[in-house]
């Protein structure tokens, strides 16, 4: 009886442990068009994707087709694609014209959301460029059902043998969690200012 007991509560030990982190309602604005971008507005979406990243890391760079490739592939499916800058207006070359040169012909309809003061960055406790949080709504709320690198390969894509968040999205639009949940982000380290 007593190991039974004992058993049942290191079962349920896992169970609460193992339960999603919820995320509040964020609002943020697109950097190229100036709109609103709010969570609570994604509540019918099967994803939100975050892709944390900015002009100047080198790993961000290395992954941003790996990036359009996989909203391109997506976003068709009612997930919702969108790259945060934590950096915009803190350092000198994340400014709007930089990121209209080296997006606005590669990519439409992918908001960049402006997080220059890092509230979401502080939020959702992201730490690495590129980072990937990936969000999904339930009835009660949303929360991070995928968190981490991309891949396991920033210099050579055809190399990677862990497609992480393709492997999340793909659990999810067949209505399952992603396995891993999570992974060990490689890449710059976000600078915070406070």
């Amino acid at each position: 009886m007593k190991t039974t007991a004992i058993l049942i509560a290191f079962i349920l030990s896992f169970t609460f442990s193992a339960k999603a982190q919820l995320v509040e309602n964020f609002n943020s604005v697109d950097i190229l068009t100036g709109q609103n971008f709010e969570l609570k507005n994604y509540a019918e979406a099967k994803a939100v994707i975050l892709v944390f990243t900015n002009l100047s890391c080198p790993f961000s760079k290395l992954y941003e087709n790996r990036i359009i490739d996989l909203k391109n592939k997506f976003s068709n499916d009612n997930m919702v694609f969108a790259m945060v800058n934590p950096h915009f207006g803190n350092d000198e070359d994340e400014n709007k014209e930089a990121i209209e040169k080296r997006f606005a012909e590669r990519i439409s309809n992918f908001p960049i959301l402006n997080d220059g003061q890092q509230a979401l960055t502080k939020q959702l406790q992201v730490t690495k460029l590129p980072e990937v949080i990936v969000i999904t709504p339930s009835q009660t709320g949303f929360s991070i059902a995928y968190r981490g690198a991309i891949d396991n390969n920033p210099q050579v894509p055809e190399s990677s043998n862990m497609k992480y968040l393709e492997n999340a999205l793909e659990s999810i639009q067949n209505k399952k969690n992603p396995s891993p949940s999570s992974s060990r982000p490689v890449g710059c380290n976000i600078r915070l200012i406070n």
